[in-house]
């Protein structure tokens, strides 16, 4: 009885999802530290380091206490081939209960430009594919008989091509970035038997900005948003502020719009290793239903030819 109960609960939050896809809602995955998970979003990002691997990776879980409450994972590495030319991989996994599984392989490539004494530009496009995968095995909607719904009778298995673009402003002290990285609309759950059951992944925009404010020899304010569109759904806004003490303890605040507000830190532990933790607490009447959501990242700098060292990179966000 107490698995039904789960399958129950699954079920209905993924009906809420599969409406909210109807209504041509915020699909993408959220994160809280979207300044340092910039290449999953923008295949423009660039950080003109030559000789440098960035590599990266963030894992959230969601709405804790929410049965089926989403949990995303991403990775990506990314490196300038030249001083115009910068190439990088991604991936990210959102997984739905154990119910609905996605995951999005890309390849970035982005070409920059100097466009003052110290500003360059990038453009950039992304291309991959999206694997699409639901398994409702299990799933009994109607306790003591036999008719469920007919939406979730066959578990589904399907492979997305996708292509993204974007461009992205950046100077040592600012950036700016503008993208869309699912510009293909695809169709996840199809009708059946007359039962409506769409799922359509709409293209998603982002605008991001970010800025370093030097306070002191020590101390830097970064402030940062994100502001994400698509057709037929508000606007999404977040916003943080955060504060860096001697180039190694970072901690602030943030905001979403209407959802939560957060509270995020990072430490560097090393001049190539820097590591951070995000809590949200959930301002909308979900937060009646869990305990907030949890985000941790990992970023790692490899120095391919041995040519930087110490705490002496750019402030940005990377």
């Amino acid at each position: 009885m107490k698995h039904l109960n789960i399958y129950h609960r699954i079920a209905a939050l993924l009906s809420i999802i599969i409406l909210s896809f109807q209504g041509n809602a915020q699909q993408d995955p959220q994160f809280t530290h979207y300044m340092y998970n910039m290449s999953i979003i923008n295949p423009a990002y660039a950080t003109a380091e030559e000789g440098i691997l960035n590599l990266g990776g963030l894992y959230r879980t969601q709405w804790v206490g929410l049965e089926g409450a989403p949990k995303t994972g991403s990775f990506f590495a990314h490196t300038p081939i030249n001083d115009k030319i910068e190439m990088g991989i991604s991936f990210t996994n959102d997984n739905i209960g154990d119910v609905v599984n996605e995951n999005n392989i890309y390849a970035d490539v982005a070409y920059v430009l100097p466009v003052g004494l110290e500003s360059k530009l990038s453009f950039g496009v992304k291309a991959g594919v999206t694997l699409f995968d639901t398994n409702f095995n299990g799933f009994q909607l109607q306790s003591g008989g036999s008719s469920s719904d007919q939406a979730f009778d066959e578990n589904i298995s399907k492979a997305f091509p996708n292509l993204g673009i974007g461009a992205f402003f950046f100077t040592d002290s600012y950036y700016l970035g503008l993208s869309a990285p699912n510009m293909l609309s695809t169709k996840h759950l199809e009708n059946k038997n007359g039962i409506t059951a769409t799922g359509v992944q709409n293209v998603h925009y982002f605008l991001t900005g970010g800025y370093v404010f030097d306070l002191n020899n020590d101390l830097k304010l970064k402030p940062a948003f994100m502001a994400r569109g698509v057709k037929g759904a508000p606007m999404a806004i977040d916003v943080t502020a955060n504060v860096l003490i001697n180039e190694k303890l970072e901690a602030g605040l943030g905001y979403r719009l209407g959802d939560a507000m957060s509270a995020l830190v990072n430490f560097r532990v090393t001049p190539d290793l820097k590591v951070g933790y995000a809590y949200d607490y959930t301002t909308s009447n979900l937060g009646d239903f869990n305990s907030g959501s949890h985000e941790i990242f990992i970023l790692f700098d490899v120095d391919l030819f041995g040519f930087k060292s110490g705490y002496d990179r750019s402030p940005r966000f990377f």
